[in-house]
Order: structure tokens, then sequence, then C-alpha cells
């Protein structure tokens, strides 16, 4: 079906990605606050294994192959009459499209993303792509290989879309909140008050301790609920300490044999 009405699937295109790049400049411009960062600016620089500019030469590419893939997924999906355009959902509705949305994406993300640690071969020439940045950063939150950023982020997020049944004006509010949520977890600061904090286990420090070598087999949740860490025997929980220098640190709590 030709995109004859194309506003809703054009915003649900491109929104999630003019609020990657606002949400994640608005941590960048945070990251000076040296009490709330899980790891030193000198870290940062030593660490990382990609300089900024690859990464985000790299998530510009991404973000081109989920334009298009979007628009594929619109263009097949598309409802035909204009009635049907104009029905909105109930609030309980686009509720219940979410956590079906967030549980697919959690799902499709969480076995992927543990196969590509435990397989050597995709560890080592795809996987491998996104923990060059050992110190996260916010806009480094989809920096990945581009087959990796296909299989994972966009297929899985054609997926949520696809089974949870939301409309593409719906997919703008779902997909903002899922990018929203990804720059969250890079972001490599702990703020006071950070609501994401509060209502998500996996958070910053959740995901800051799958990005160091002791936390490697460990915390593969992403982006929303731990309950597979859980379930599956991979969740390695975590205590904030300061750290020598100012700032914070997550540190692992070892767990009883």
């Amino acid at each position: 079906m030709a995109l004859q009405y194309a506003s809703d699937e054009i915003l649900a295109i491109f929104v999630p990605i003019v609020v990657y790049w606002v949400y994640s400049g608005l941590y960048m411009m945070l990251g000076s606050l040296d009490q709330y960062r899980l790891h030193s600016r000198e870290d940062e620089e030593k660490k990382n294994l990609v300089p900024k500019r690859e990464v985000v030469k790299g998530v510009l590419l991404q973000q081109l192959v989920q334009a298009a893939v979007a628009f594929l997924v619109f263009m097949y999906t598309g409802q035909d009459s204009d009635a049907a355009r104009m029905r909105q959902p109930s609030l309980l509705t686009v509720l219940s499209q979410f956590f079906i949305g967030m549980f697919v994406i959690d799902t499709w993300q969480y076995f992927w993303h543990r196969y590509m640690h435990n397989n050597k071969f995709l560890y080592r020439h795809i996987h491998s792509w996104h923990h060059r940045l050992v110190v996260p950063y916010s806009f480094g939150s989809q920096y990945n290989h581009p087959i990796e950023g296909l299989l994972l982020d966009t297929i899985g997020g054609a997926l949520a879309f696809v089974i949870s049944g939301m409309s593409p004006r719906t997919s703008i509010y779902f997909f903002s909140f899922s990018t929203i949520k990804g720059i969250d977890d890079h972001c490599g600061l702990w703020l006071p008050g950070n609501v994401f904090h509060l209502f998500f286990w996996n958070n910053t420090a959740y995901h800051d301790v799958h990005h160091q070598l002791y936390g490697n087999k460990y915390n593969f949740s992403q982006p929303f609920f731990i309950t597979w860490d859980k379930i599956l025997g991979t969740h390695l929980p975590y205590t904030l300490i300061k750290r020598d220098g100012g700032g914070l640190e997550a540190r692992p709590i070892k767990q009883k044999s």
C-alpha cells in the first residue's frame, strides 16, 4: 500500500532518531558532573577502543537501516481505510501494547545478546564492536556492528510493533521511550532523582556492570527488565560505592555458592 497518509508513519520513523540525538546530547552536556559519573573522564579516554567520530558514523548507519526497515514495515502493515486511521485505541489498549512490546524486545534481545557472548565467532567479529565502549556514554547506546544493529534492534523493534498490534502513532511514543531508556542505560551517570533508576532495576549501573570484564557473562537483559537474567541465572547484583578521586562505581556483590 502506498503511504498516501504518511504523517504518523513519517513521525514514527524520524521522531525516535531526533529524540536519540537530543536526549544523548543533554547527557553529554552533563558529563562534567564528575560526582555522579560511574567512570572518570580519564578512564573514558584510556579504556574505550573506538573514537567518538566512528561511534557517530556507526550510529547514523544503524539509524538509516532502521528508517528503511520501518518504512517497509509500515508499507506492508498499513491500514487501508480513513476510518481505520481515525480510530484511536483506548489507554488500556495502549498500555497493554507497550507491555507486550517491551516483553518482545526484552525476550528477543536477551537470547540473541547472550548467544553473541557465548559464540566466540559472533562475539569476536560482531558483538565486540559494542564492547569497544568499556566506559559507556549516551550516544554510544546504538553503536553496534551493522549486522547486530539489524538483527537485535531493528528486527526486534519490528517484531514488537507487529506482535503488539500498536498503531504507527502509538509506536512514535513507544520507540521514543525505548530510545530514551537505552540512552539512559548507557549514559554513565547516576543522577539523583532519575525516574528510570526508581522504576527499573535494569538501569545505568546494572548495564555498566555488563560492560566491564567481570560482568561480561552476566546482566544480558536489556533494555527494560531483568526478568530473563533472574530466571536463567545470569543476574549479577551490584552495589554503588564512592570512587577514589570522586564519582561512583558499580561493584559486583559476591553471591553465596
